[in-house]
């Protein structure tokens, strides 16, 4: 909200200056016309440089306590195969073939600094991707690997942005990722939180807390 009603501030500045800009012309005052043009214009790429950031952080759900990110169910289709269905907390779902023991689900983790806190803005996270991975590392190296993208493209990768200019955006604290992984067996169920401090993945059923309890366990 406060990022869009700077959008929305620096839009109409940008309006503003332009209709100055355009009496001052048909007045030929051409220095004040000028002026005034030109801070239009700048005003108008900062409001649209904004909108493009509001957009992309848009990606990222806002992160100010522990909340649920999704839940994990599997079923075994072969030897070292699953189909994982992720359910995310709107309902909808989406289902991946995985290979290997294990699973593996990260997230990128936009924290803030207190001010930007106070200014409405809370620390964010976007879940990145989801992957088998093996427990033995003869078969990481060997086997065939699985990983599927949970993001959708960005028009402006904001994480990139902020590791590359992070000195000049003081309102970031720290950006990072963040991982889970627990071993995949038919019928297991994991419910996956997030915090400030990155992912948590609990089992939800016996078949999941029998798979923990027996963990780590040779493939």
């Amino acid at each position: 909200m406060t990022l869009n009603a700077l959008i929305a501030v620096f839009g109409l500045l940008a309006v503003l200056f332009l209709i100055a800009a355009v009496r001052n012309m048909r007045r030929r005052r051409f220095a004040g016309g000028l002026l005034g043009g030109f801070m239009a214009a700048a005003l108008l790429l900062i409001a649209a440089g904004a909108w493009l950031v509001n957009a992309n952080l848009s990606l990222y759900r806002r992160l100010n306590v522990e909340q649920a990110a999704g839940e994990l169910q599997f079923s075994r289709i072969g030897y070292h195969q699953f189909t994982g269905v992720l359910t995310y907390p709107s309902g909808d779902s989406a289902e991946f073939e995985l290979r290997g023991d294990e699973w593996q689900i990260d997230a990128r983790v936009l924290k803030l600094r207190g001010w930007a806190n106070f200014l409405g803005f809370d620390a964010a996270y976007r879940l990145d991707r989801i992957g088998g991975r093996y427990a033995s590392i003869e078969d990481e190296r060997s086997l065939p690997r699985t990983v599927y993208s949970l993001s959708p493209p960005e028009r402006i990768d904001l994480w990139e942005l902020a590791r590359r200019y992070q000195s000049w955006l003081p309102w970031i604290d720290a950006l990072y990722g963040s991982a889970a992984f627990l071993p995949m067996v038919d019928g297991a169920r994991y419910a996956i939180t997030v915090t400030e401090s990155g992912l948590i993945a609990r089992p939800i059923n016996e078949a999941a807390r029998t798979a923990v309890a027996d963990w780590p366990r040779s493939p």
